[in-house]
């Protein structure tokens, strides 16, 4: 049943949004409204955990799952641009196909592409790192695993959000910072490997995104250009909510020999809420996640003793653009961690 619960969660919006681009009428509002009210509703008045897995177990269908939402992405990000630019649909069935599409992207895609890319294998790594250059955010592929595994919880981590920071003065060091700091890792690590320039996975990040937004303009028009523009700019927005939130106010002590004390438990934010912890692949109980790496997402493990934040993560990245009620509901959450605020 579990492996059931995230297909239904995590496909039934594809489904709803290329009906929204085909047909237009109610499917860009039912898209949307799953991805906020519904999502919303149900974590909160179905209050229900999935079962644990053992350690290291799998579900068989987990990596296909994987696979079929990296494609899915891509369908999602040609026909959105397409039904704005051909579709005929009305002004507002397209803002609302739009948004849900973006917000698929952000709350869906992104956390299947971080699963990807901590893949051992070179194909499903290279997919999650394809759907990051689709959403002009390449750079992640390295700065993710390289800097923020590496530095998370310490100033070294650009994404790793400070007590007291709001979001809209996070953001912008997050973006700039992550990505100067994965071109530094991996040009380090390229040169220790003696490779040229020219492979360099940067090359990649940032040639492979300027091909998508030419594709999207000669193939879409204006209108199409205009489209992808705003679904990889929103689905970065949601990308360093996502870090924001997971992090914020949490960081590791300082050892006496200098260096910080090993991630732990007490490093990330978790959220238990049964819904949209299936819609976004186990992303919420992201401790375990930073603990063991390589996990796949059906075995992403709870514990009670792990930081818990009051609400699931999507409402909590909304309530992060409003820095006032963010610091006001986070006062309370530190303090049951033994934090002050």
């Amino acid at each position: 049943m579990q492996m059931s619960l995230f297909a239904l969660a995590t496909l039934m919006p594809v489904g709803l949004i290329l009906l929204a681009c085909a047909m237009g009428g109610v499917w860009g509002w039912a898209a949307l409204i799953y991805m906020t009210l519904l999502t919303a509703a149900l974590d909160r008045y179905v209050p229900q955990l999935l079962p644990e897995r053992a350690e290291g177990a799998e579900f068989p269908a987990g990596k296909v799952l994987s696979a079929v939402l990296g494609l899915a992405h891509f369908a999602v990000l040609g026909a959105v641009p397409g039904a704005v630019a051909w579709g005929g649909h009305g002004w507002a069935a397209l803002v609302a196909t739009v948004i849900a599409a973006a917000l698929w992207m952000g709350q869906v895609s992104h956390p299947n592409a971080h699963e990807l890319i901590h893949r051992g294998a070179w194909l499903p790594r290279a997919l999650g790192r394809w759907v990051y250059i689709s959403m002009l955010f390449g750079h992640h592929a390295s700065a993710h695993v390289l800097v923020h595994h590496t530095h998370v919880g310490t100033e070294a981590d650009p994404n790793s959000a400070r007590l007291g920071q709001g979001f809209w003065r996070f953001a912008p060091r997050a973006w700039v910072g992550s990505f100067m700091a994965g071109w530094r890792a991996e040009s380090a690590r390229r040169k220790r490997a003696g490779k040229p320039w020219t492979g360099h996975p940067y090359v990649q990040y940032v040639g492979g995104g300027a091909g998508f937004a030419l594709a999207s303009a000669l193939i879409f028009g204006a209108a199409g250009l205009v489209t992808f523009l705003f679904l990889a700019l929103y689905a970065q927005l949601q990308i360093l909510l996502a870090d924001y939130v997971q992090h914020y106010g949490l960081r590791r002590q300082t050892r006496a020999d200098g260096k910080p004390e090993p991630v732990n438990d007490a490093h990330s934010w978790n959220t238990p809420h049964w819904f949209s912890s299936a819609l976004m692949v186990n992303a919420p109980r992201h401790s375990d996640h930073h603990l063991n790496p390589a996990r796949p997402y059906p075995g992403m493990r709870l514990r009670e003793e792990m930081p818990m934040l009051p609400h699931g993560l999507p409402v909590m990245a909304v309530i992060a653009l409003v820095p006032p009620l963010w610091h006001r509901v986070m006062r309370r959450a530190l303090s049951r961690v033994g934090k002050s605020g």
